[in-house]
């Protein structure tokens, strides 16, 4: 009986010992850079933190980008999946057209959008050969926090909506079709099986989805660098600075436990919120 409860953690052993490794041992060194100096604990990089400027700026602004293009890519994606599962004439181009961002590294699309937002990019040339405007916009110019947002919720939507597509097309493969067949019997609407057959049914698939896309989102920088520069500051963003540019590890600690701490609220928001019907019994 001891040799059978031990096996499974044998077998486990290795990928524990990686994920310390990789992940446990840094942990535990920017918690101690955070909170720790030459004479001990202190609070003076939490301090030099939330008197930068930068900061709550970034804070917002990453904020601002999860409310929006989280629950945006979800919906785009549902649909994008729904519309595959109705096997419409050439579905696997479309397939392959959605996932074709994928592909894109985060700098790549940045620079792709820069083209369309720039000040003399496809977007303002057009605007000025329909007449709209004479000059065209400054989509990016750093009084515009607007329209800042804007470019840089259209790059990551553009960018990162496959991916939660590539989930919710896995997870509706998975669906049994009794429970839509049965529900179509009983004079269901194609909204109402949506709401209370598909959807809940997806559940895991989107609890997954929605999981991986917010930390993703957290992690945003390359675009809106490549955008913006530090005119749209993002936590990430904020954590490159210190690290890089103004030399203090210290800090950057402190902004990357902020990053760590979102994740991780949401994480558990979204397994409390977004249940498998199974289990919520």
């Amino acid at each position: 009986m001891t040799a059978r409860l031990r096996s499974p953690w044998l077998l486990l052993l290795p990928s524990i010992v990686l994920l310390a490794a990789l992940f446990g041992w840094p942990l535990v060194q920017a918690v101690a850079a955070a909170f720790r100096d030459d004479h001990g604990f202190t609070l003076a990089q939490w301090q030099r933190l939330l008197g930068d400027p930068y900061f709550l700026t970034a804070l917002r602004n990453t904020l601002l980008l999860i409310v929006i293009v989280v629950p945006v890519q979800l919906v785009l994606s549902i649909g994008m999946a729904l519309l595959l599962q109705a096997r419409p004439r050439f579905a696997g181009v479309h397939f392959y057209l959605w996932c074709v961002p994928l592909a894109v590294s985060e700098l790549a699309a940045g620079l792709v959008w820069l083209a369309v937002f720039g000040d003399r990019g496809y977007l303002n040339s057009l605007l000025v050969w329909l007449g709209v405007s004479e000059d065209g916009v400054r989509w990016l110019g750093y009084q515009h926090t607007g329209t800042m947002l804007l470019a840089v919720v259209v790059a990551e939507i553009w960018r990162a909506t496959s991916l939660v597509f590539v989930i919710a097309i896995a997870g509706m493969q998975l669906l049994p079709r009794d429970y839509d067949e049965a529900a179509q019997v009983f004079g269901a609407n194609v909204w109402q099986r949506l709401r209370h057959v598909t959807l809940p049914l997806l559940g895991p698939s989107l609890q997954v989805a929605l999981i991986l896309r917010t930390i993703l989102a957290l992690q945003a920088f390359a675009v809106a660098q490549a955008l913006t520069g530090r005119d749209f500051p993002l936590l990430v963003g904020e954590t490159y600075q210190w690290y890089s540019n103004l030399q203090n590890p210290a800090v950057a600690s402190c902004v990357s436990l902020v990053v760590l701490a979102i994740s991780l609220a949401t994480a558990i928001f979204y397994l409390r919120t977004v249940r498998d019907p199974e289990g919520a019994r």
